[in-house]
């Protein structure tokens, strides 16, 4: 019988052959993560993901992980402004592949958890247990303020996500009926039918960046998405250490992920030439700017460099860690990221469908000599 702790260990994306999980993230939105005017950007169009993921289920990618996104942030390409829901986005992607694990990005403070829940256990269904969950807390106010939801205090919010998460186990657990009385929810002799196929629960994955954040994924999910450090590998791996050391002070073992930005081509010259047409020369500075308007992030408030610093740091995939190079390089820094600790890594693409294929002629098989990944 299953329980509210039961383990998704034997479920995509932790189980599975390959040493280095690789994912794509992003895909569901417009630009996709790289705030770029190149004409070739992605759509984010439906046919374009329904085509994405049969390549992705074809190549061997482990996941798809989707951007929990209401509202576009301006500029002149409207950077992310068209979005696809992603529960219903994964349930779509989920039948049309056989293979690949797909997530559903799901604010708390705006979806009902027995709504989430029921919707949840539909596309793991629908999926024969490849639905994953990335839990969002929020904390982009723009979009709050459109669903007529206050956020809390940034502490509170956790406090909150931790009520919402327990009535979603719950709901998914062996439990016939329950009542729930906490500080946020309050519910009376819940019920939920189906449980989620074949008696584990969805992956649970979060990013939260800060100590309460991470604290509250260390507790509750299985996987963790935490930034790599631009400085050096070994900066990593004393991050991934810290992660897995909290972890297992609860008790529990937790994998961390990181994300990532690949621009790779034939020579490392050609790769940095495109990297610097697509996030210097194209770059949609204004849709940049919005971002780090959002973030509180000003001019006004820090050294010119600083600033120009924090606006490059963004406009190359909105925060993931740049991989540039031929093949042999993008290899060979995704080897030295597991070596530090990482279970795997979630990669943006300037157009996820043009370049994938190069992905899987040139860097998979660099990855299955090095022993990390198997032939699909």
């Amino acid at each position: 019988m299953q329980t509210a702790n039961s383990s998704p260990c034997n479920r995509m994306p932790l189980a599975g052959a390959h040493k280095l999980k690789l994912g794509l993230f992003g895909a569901n939105c417009s630009s996709g993560r790289n705030v770029t005017k190149v004409p070739e950007r992605w759509s984010g169009t439906w046919s374009d993901n329904l085509r994405l993921a049969r390549m992705a289920d074809d190549a061997g990618i482990d996941f798809m992980l989707p951007i929990g996104r209401w509202k576009g942030y301006g500029g002149e390409t409207d950077y992310q402004g068209a979005t696809l829901e992603t529960i219903t986005w994964a349930c779509g992607l989920l039948q049309a592949t056989r293979r690949l694990a797909v997530f559903g990005t799901v604010h708390a403070p705006l979806f009902h958890p027995i709504i989430a829940a029921k919707q949840m256990v539909t596309a793991d269904h629908i999926g024969e247990g490849r639905f994953g969950l990335n839990i969002v807390v929020g904390w982009n106010e723009d979009e709050f303020e459109m669903f007529g939801v206050q956020q809390r205090e940034h502490a509170l919010r956790y406090e909150y996500a931790q009520e919402w998460i327990d009535v979603i186990k719950l709901i998914w657990s062996d439990r016939d009926s329950f009542d729930f009385d906490g500080q946020f929810i309050t519910l009376k002799a819940v019920r939920g039918h189906p449980k989620p196929y074949g008696g584990t629960r969805p992956v649970i994955m979060n990013a939260g960046a800060s100590p309460v954040g991470r604290a509250f994924a260390v507790r509750n999910c299985d996987a963790f998405f935490m930034q790599a450090s631009r400085v050096s590998v070994e900066e990593t791996a004393q991050r991934v250490a810290a992660v897995k050391a909290e972890a297992a002070a609860h008790g529990r073992d937790i994998s961390v992920f990181t994300v990532g930005v690949i621009t790779c081509r034939p020579t490392r010259q050609e790769a940095e030439a495109y990297h610097h047409y697509t996030v210097v020369e194209q770059a949609d500075w204004s849709a940049v700017d919005n971002l780090l308007a959002i973030r509180n992030v000003r001019a006004e408030e820090m050294s010119a460099e600083e600033f120009q610093r924090q606006r490059m740091h963004f406009a190359h995939g909105n925060s993931g860690l740049p991989i540039i190079g031929d093949p042999d390089h993008v290899a060979a820094t995704l080897i030295a990221l597991n070596r530090a600790g990482l279970t795997g890594i979630a990669v943006s693409l300037v157009n996820f469908a043009d370049e994938l294929p190069y992905l899987r002629t040139e860097v998979l098989p660099r990855l299955e000599r090095a022993g990390l990944r198997v032939p699909a």
